[in-house]
């Protein structure tokens, strides 16, 4: 991590150099690449403002803050300066986790029982149940339905057999029918 200091219209003091350099040493911790670190403390009338530019490899962070007096600026832009490289931090790792996760399901059975998963650890059940009133109802009348509620399939009792029959609209916009046998 390389560190510059520059002073506008004030005098550079070295107590103020050590205390700038030890609070971001502490940033080092958030900071996995090299980056370049320029501070820059300057006094405007009776107004103290630090700025801070963090540039690393894709990383490039900004911080400007006033006070009355220097230090407290300083401590004001670093703080500034750390929560965004934790919240850059965290949706690295947000960001790293979902792509492992995905990968996870992209894999196949084989590989997910060699690496000692059982296969009966999983096993699909009814997650719910509802209850439907058949209506009576042609294949006209249960494809409009199906156009008008945007469903994906309707469940209904022909009105000429009084059989409970299913009709399902296929992805190409086709239609399925389902009846049992007689």
């Amino acid at each position: 991590m390389q560190i510059s200091l520059t002073f506008r219209n004030t005098e550079a003091e070295d107590w103020l150099k050590e205390h700038v350099n030890k609070r971001l040493l502490k940033l080092d911790k958030y900071i996995d690449t090299l980056a370049e670190i320029r501070v820059i403390l300057s006094v405007e009338k009776f107004r103290n403002v630090a700025e801070i530019n963090l540039s690393g490899k894709g990383l490039n962070l900004n911080g400007k803050e006033e006070a009355k007096e220097m230090i407290i600026a300083v401590d004001n832009v670093i703080d500034k300066i750390e929560r965004q490289l934790k919240k850059h931090k965290e949706k690295t790792r947000n960001h790293k986790e979902n792509a492992s996760k995905n990968e996870m399901v992209i894999m196949g059975e084989d590989e997910l029982s060699s690496e000692g998963f059982d296969e009966d650890e999983f096993q699909p059940g009814i997650v719910e149940v509802r209850k439907v009133a058949l209506k009576p109802m042609s294949v006209d009348d249960a494809i409009m339905e199906i156009e008008e509620t945007m469903n994906r399939f309707v469940i209904y009792r022909d009105s000429s057999s009084e059989r409970m029959n299913v009709i399902y609209k296929r992805d190409d916009g086709n239609y399925v029918l389902i009846e049992p046998k007689s």
